[in-house]
């Protein structure tokens, strides 16, 4: 992992200007058990991981406002015998002077040292309900606080949900961020050239998928971001195939949706591709209104348009496809009224990518979409899913498509910051080359 903790501590000051006189509270991700006495492998809480750099579990942040304001880390002691098991722990004299907190206190110790931190603030801050152990326990401190009220001991009155201040944060991308997710989207642009080499009918779709594992790994980057996506034939009607043992069979295309996770960002990229390395005519014909979908997704993108804007756009181009396909008839404006597209396009064009896949972020503020600003980074992916009970022509039947990239809104637009080839002239020619 990275540890350039700079911005982790720019990242504190600023919420505990937001928190004012509040105190917080962030919990690090519990393990999770796989089975018996074996557990997954361990991955850190988006937030908590935002505001420390810290990786381990077993471990609590305090940030404490006022005119005196504090950090205070909560962690797991140094211990020999479970260091000869389970690997290096930092220890709280460690965790302070590495990752700059201003005081740091074993875990074993948060529990009892609770009341007291919360008494005398006027408003607490936590992921109300995120866990129901956490909120169990900070229930019990307040109660404990409560019952000291003769003594003037004082709980906190309001309960604030301090994700909402870090998403907002969240949501605009800094330098620091905006470098690894330009590095994690090489490398996942790289699998995916990998993987179009590499195909050829008869394999089966978990091939495509060890090639995708094996060039995040060795470039050092920490696994996949979520569970991939390779998705042969009628397969890739299927949105969130994860099976990935199919044959691939000649002559039809192979969608994969795949992207790696480096220092805890992702990336997030889709191509779809013939097989064979060479796309049939219907299948061109499909591809070229996603294609087109997405360039007219990008020229939407820019500050102050709305989120919707580059999905409204992309639905348009699609409409018209479809008619042009035979696929759909009538009036272009009368047939996205009704939404008479969702039988082939059933979701939106695009999310926020960050720490999450699917990143932290409003989309909307009661009936009005978020107002894309720069710094913010998200998907744009259209699709086109035929079928064959969704009344397409036969040619067409079995056939699905997105392609899928990673941009960020710059001042006066978008830049596309993934890079593996998506026209159908460059696809052919890597296949015919690999």
């Amino acid at each position: 992992m990275n540890l350039n903790l700079e911005p982790c501590h720019r990242r504190r000051q600023r919420l505990l200007e937001d928190i004012g006189e509040g105190i917080a509270l962030l919990f690090a991700a519990p393990e999770r058990p796989r089975n018996r006495d074996i557990l997954y492998p361990y991955r850190f809480d988006s937030d908590f991981w935002y505001l420390t750099g810290f990786p381990e579990p077993e471990a609590v942040l305090v940030l404490i406002g006022g005119n005196a304001p504090r950090t205070l880390l909560f962690c797991r002691d140094k211990d020999e015998e479970r260091e000869i098991w389970e690997g290096f722990r930092y220890g709280p004299t460690a965790a302070r002077e590495i990752f700059g907190f201003d005081e740091t206190r074993p875990f074993t110790e948060f529990a009892d040292a609770l009341p007291d931190l919360l008494a005398g603030h006027e408003t607490l801050w936590y992921a109300v309900g995120q866990d129901a152990g956490q909120d169990r326990q900070i229930i019990d401190a307040l109660n404990r606080v409560r019952a000291q009220s003769r003594a003037g001991r004082r709980a906190p009155a309001v309960l604030r949900d301090i994700r909402e201040p870090l998403q907002r944060m969240r949501l605009i991308k800094d330098a620091f961020e905006i470098d690894i997710m330009r590095r994690a989207a090489d490398i996942s642009s790289d699998a995916h050239l990998r993987a179009m080499r590499a195909c050829c009918p008869g394999h089966r779709e978990y091939v495509l998928e060890a090639e995708l594992s094996h060039e995040f790994r060795i470039r050092g980057a920490g696994g996949h971001a979520y569970p991939p996506i390779v998705a042969g034939g009628a397969n890739a009607c299927v949105l969130h195939y994860t099976d990935n043992n199919a044959p691939l069979a000649d002559g039809t295309l192979v969608l994969i949706d795949a992207g790696c996770e480096l220092d805890g960002y992702a990336a997030d990229i889709t191509r779809t591709f013939p097989v064979n390395g060479r796309f049939t005519g219907a299948q061109r014909a499909a591809y070229e209104i996603v294609l087109a979908m997405q360039t007219a997704a990008f020229e939407a993108i820019r500050p102050g348009a709305s989120f919707s804007a580059y999905h409204d756009a992309a639905v348009r181009v699609l409409v018209r496809g479809l008619v042009d396909l035979g696929v759909l008839s009538g009036d272009i404006d009368g047939l996205i009224e009704r939404e008479a597209y969702k039988p082939f396009y059933m979701h939106r064009t695009g999310h926020w990518l960050g720490l999450d896949v699917h990143d932290v972020g409003d989309y909307k503020t009661g009936e009005d979409w978020t107002r894309l600003r720069p710094g913010m980074a998200l998907t744009v992916e259209p699709g086109l899913y035929l079928r064959a009970d969704a009344g397409a022509p036969e040619p067409l039947q079995g056939i699905g498509i997105r392609i899928e990239d990673d941009v960020f809104v710059t001042d006066t637009g978008c830049e596309v910051y993934t890079r593996a080839p998506r026209a159908i002239a460059d696809i052919e020619a890597l296949m015919r080359h690999g």
